[in-house]
C-alpha cells in the first residue's frame, strides 16, 4: 500500500524518456535508405535530397562516407562527384565493360585542346580561348562538346558585347573519374603521363581551374533572352526541339 511519501516521490520524479529505437539502429536505416536512393537514381545524388529522406538529425555525410569505404573495395565504387553520390564501375575493371553500342565518339584534336583550355581557365569565352590557342575556334567544336554534356554555358561577361562565358559540367567530371574539378592533373602529372612533351618554356604553369559554381563579380546570369539569342529556346520561351 503507498503512503503519502511514495505519492510525492512520483510526482517530483521526471516521466521515463519514450522508447525508440537506438542510436545504431537508425543509422543502419538511415544507410540502407541513401544506398538504395543512390542505386535507383540515374543522375548522381546530392546529400541535400538523401537527408530529406532518412530520419532527421542523422548525418548523411558520415553515411555516405561509410558506404564509400564499404564499397571500396568491390567491383562497383561509390564516389562522389562535384558533391553528390553515384555507383560507378571500379576503374581497375572497366576492361571488362563492353561499350560497343554506346561508345562517346571520338573527339578530334581541336575540341580536346578547347575542353582542356576550358576545364583549366573556366569561366572563360570564346575569344579568351582563341588567344589561349592562337587560332580561331569554330562553333561546330563547341557545339560537339556542347552536345557531349560536358561543357556548358556559365553566363556573361560584363565587358563590352557581354561574351558568354564557358565551364564544364558534373557529366565532365563524371566521365574523366573526378570528384571536382581540383583534382584536375597538374604540371608534373602531366609531365608524368606523357601529356607535356619537348621543350617546355620556363613560365609556363598550369592555371587552377574555379572551384565554384557561383558566377564571378565580373559575371552575369545567363537570361530566357540570352537562352533565344543563343538559340537554345525558340521565342517565346519553348524548347527548340
Amino acid at each position: 500500500m503507498s503512503g503519502p511519501d511514495d505519492d510525492h516521490r512520483m510526482d517530483d520524479e521526471p516521466a521515463a524518456p519514450a522508447v525508440r529505437d537506438d542510436d545504431t539502429g537508425l543509422f543502419r536505416e538511415a544507410e540502407r535508405i541513401a544506398e538504395a536512393l543512390v542505386f535507383a537514381s540515374a543522375q548522381p545524388v546530392s546529400e541535400g535530397f538523401i537527408a530529406d529522406r532518412v530520419p532527421r538529425g542523422v548525418d548523411v555525410h558520415s553515411i555516405m562516407q561509410r558506404l564509400k569505404a564499404d564499397y571500396a573495395s568491390r567491383g562497383v565504387n561509390l564516389i562522389q562527384i562535384d558533391g553528390a553520390w553515384a555507383f560507378r564501375t571500379a576503374a581497375d575493371l572497366s576492361f571488362v565493360i563492353r561499350r560497343d553500342d554506346n561508345e562517346v565518339r571520338k573527339l578530334s584534336r581541336a575540341a580536346l585542346e578547347v575542353l582542356a583550355i576550358i576545364a583549366y581557365h573556366q569561366p572563360v569565352t570564346r575569344a579568351e580561348i582563341e588567344d589561349i590557342r592562337g587560332v580561331q575556334t569554330s562553333k561546330g567544336t563547341l557545339d560537339v562538346l556542347m552536345e557531349s554534356g560536358w561543357v556548358r554555358f556559365r553566363g556573361r561577361r560584363r565587358t563590352p558585347g557581354r561574351p558568354v562565358t564557358l565551364g564544364t559540367t558534373r557529366d565532365f567530371l563524371d566521365h574523366f573519374g573526378l570528384e571536382e574539378l581540383r583534382d584536375l592533373p597538374g604540371l608534373e602529372e602531366l609531365k608524368g603521363a606523357g601529356l607535356l612533351s619537348g621543350r617546355i618554356p620556363a613560365n609556363f604553369n598550369i592555371p587552377s581551374p574555379l572551384m565554384s559554381d557561383e558566377l564571378t563579380e565580373d559575371e552575369d546570369p545567363i537570361t530566357q533572352l540570352d537562352l533565344e539569342e543563343l538559340g537554345l529556346l525558340a521565342p517565346g520561351g519553348a524548347s527548340d526541339d
